[in-house]
């Protein structure tokens, strides 16, 4: 894994979390997109090297609307940039992780991403993700 990418962010309404955060990192939100595929809206930040994900559920039933139901707003998970995620998929089933997906899934940012699961992260939901050329 080479760095962290981003911390992914849950919350309710990216309309009123936006400037929150624009303010508390003194930057302009850079990009905001839909992801049907995950039912979530989302909008990043960048800070240093890495970057904030903030996300909202286009759905009350999809994964983010789920998480903020279950736990409210607040950490998601966190991404880490991988060069291969195909390899890096096969080394982390090969030492035990539970992938939440067979297959590297389009994602916001251009990327290809894979989740493991938290059961096997000390309860953190871990995001991989390469860019996808």
């Amino acid at each position: 894994m080479n760095k962290i990418e981003h911390i992914g962010i849950a919350v309710k309404e990216l309309s009123m979390a936006i400037p929150v955060f624009e303010k508390l990192l003194n930057t302009a939100c850079y990009k905001t997109e839909q992801v049907d595929s995950e039912k979530v809206r989302t909008a990043f930040f960048k800070t240093g090297e890495s970057k904030i994900e903030l996300l909202e559920s286009t759905e009350p039933g999809g994964v983010i609307g789920t998480f903020i139901e279950k736990k409210g707003s607040g950490l998601h998970h966190i991404a880490f940039e991988v060069t291969d995620i195909l390899a890096e998929m096969k080394r982390l089933k090969a030492e035990g992780f539970i992938l939440l997906n067979e297959e590297p899934k389009h994602g916001a940012d251009n990327k290809l991403v894979c989740f493991l699961h938290p059961k096997g992260t000390q309860g953190v939901l871990i995001e991989l993700c390469q860019e996808n050329v």
